[in-house]
Formats: C-alpha cells, structure tokens, sequence
C-alpha cells in the first residue's frame, strides 16, 4: 500500500504547480463548492494510477487543485464508500495520498439522516463526534510507521478550534446550525425505523454511509479534521418518509450553498 501511496503521490505532483495546504471530501449532491474554486487543475479519477472510481449518482469523480479562501486546495468532487464494493483500504486511498502531496488539514462533508428529533430537514450539522457502525476499520491489517501509529488516539477526532470557527461563521451569517455525532453504517440501504431508534439510543445525531473510514485515516495521519453534514431526511420517529437517492441529492443541493459559505469562511480563517 505504500508504494501505491508514493507512485500516486508522485504522479499528481507532476501535474500540479502548488503544494494543497488542505483537502476537502465533497459528498453527495455537494459537489458545488467547487465552483467557488479557482481551479488550476484537474484530474479524473480515472487518469490517476491507483484511484477507484465513484460509481454513485451525485459523485463526479474528479480532482480539483486551487485556490480557495486564499489557500491551495484538493478537493475530491466524488467520494468512494464501503457499500460500491471498495474495500477500507481503498475507500480511504485518496486521504492517505492527500497528506503525501502535501495536504495538512481535511474537511468533509456529507448528506446524512438525522435521528434527533430538534434537527430539521435542510439543517446543516456540524460532527463533533463520530461512532463506526461499519463492521471493519481502515486501519486493520499491517501498520505502517510512516503512516501513523498501530493504535492511534480519538479523543479528540474532531478540531476544536476548527469547530468554533464554524459556529462563530454561522452565527455571523444567522445561519441556523446542530452539533452532534454522526454514526457511519455500511449501506446502501436507507434504515429501517427500529434501526434510526437504535442509532439515537446509542448516542447518534445524524447517520450516514461514509465519513468515518475517511475521518480515522486522517487522524492516524494526525491531520485535523473538520466535518459538516446536511441533514437530507428524518430518522425521527412521526417524521419517518420513504426515502429515494434523489430525495438526498435534491435536499443537499438546496442547503449547500449555506455549507460552502461556511467552508470557504472557515479556510480564509485558518
């Protein structure tokens, strides 16, 4: 996996002309933020050696290096999951080559449902905290040094300071916001009522299919993270609707525009 890691790494710096400072996970229906991007590159998924392929709806699959906020950027316009038949190594590949070209800091968002019943569909969720559903973690098998640790720290998953920059970004803008911890499960299935109610009970926010493998790879990196979610439908009981992918894409593309303004303030403020 290391010399996967190196060779891309190698291959995407050829490409470009500045070191990312951050990167950004772009999830589904949200891949509008790049167009706040002023873009220098561009990379498919398919050109890089190595790289899965997004196969989601709502997933572009491309690279995109620029500036954002006054900062080099890489953002993953398309993500991979669990549920697309990747396996952990493979859904986290492209954090791990991100802090070989140079990246010191990652942020990610995503569409997820929420199981609090104060949360509103539209809402935006800000993680600050996360528990793995998934019935595998990323860093299971060799551990290699120059990644990280065998057995890192989550104290502290999420980034403080990172987290009161966003509220403070919010409040200024009056755009309404949730704190909570978010729950990764496999997919692809939406949950079923008995499972939204067991996700609340076990001290979930907001559940979602992706984020977490991607979130602990970065940490055993030690890159800070920061994560925002917009919360697509409810796992509430008496507000539970059938739910379609399209519902997801359609609700995530009506409150992006309130996510990408606190991303963008949020790394003019770093």
């Amino acid at each position: 996996m290391l010399e996967k890691i190196k060779q891309t790494a190698a291959f995407i710096t050829s490409k470009i002309s500045e070191k990312p400072q951050l990167g950004i996970i772009l999830g589904t229906g949200l891949g509008g933020l790049v167009n706040e991007i002023e873009i220098k590159h561009s990379l498919s998924y398919e050109e890089i050696p190595n790289f899965p392929v997004s196969t989601v709806e709502g997933h572009k699959g491309r690279l995109i290096f620029g500036v954002l906020g006054g900062k080099n950027v890489v953002a993953m316009q398309g993500r991979f999951h669990f549920y697309e038949g990747y396996n952990m190594q493979e859904v986290t590949f492209p954090v791990r080559v991100m802090k070989y070209i140079g990246v010191e800091r990652m942020i990610v968002s995503n569409a997820s449902g929420g199981v609090n019943p104060d949360f509103e569909v539209g809402d935006l969720m800000i993680i600050n905290d996360q528990i793995n559903l998934m019935p595998t973690n990323p860093l299971i098998g060799k551990n290699y040094p120059e990644l990280g640790p065998r057995f890192p720290d989550m104290s502290e998953t999420y980034d403080k300071p990172m987290i009161e920059m966003a509220i403070k970004i919010a409040k200024e803008n009056n755009i309404k916001y949730q704190l909570g911890a978010y729950a990764a499960v496999t997919g692809p299935c939406f949950e079923t009522p008995a499972e939204y109610r067991y996700m609340r009970v076990i001290g979930a926010d907001a559940v979602g299919m992706s984020t977490v493998p991607e979130i602990i790879v970065a940490r055993h990196m030690g890159l800070p993270c920061f994560a925002i979610s917009i919360i697509t439908d409810l796992g509430v009981t008496g507000k539970i609707v059938e739910v379609t992918h399209k519902d997801v894409i359609d609700v995530a593309s009506i409150a992006e525009p309130k996510m990408t303004l606190i991303i963008k303030e949020l790394i003019a403020a770093l």
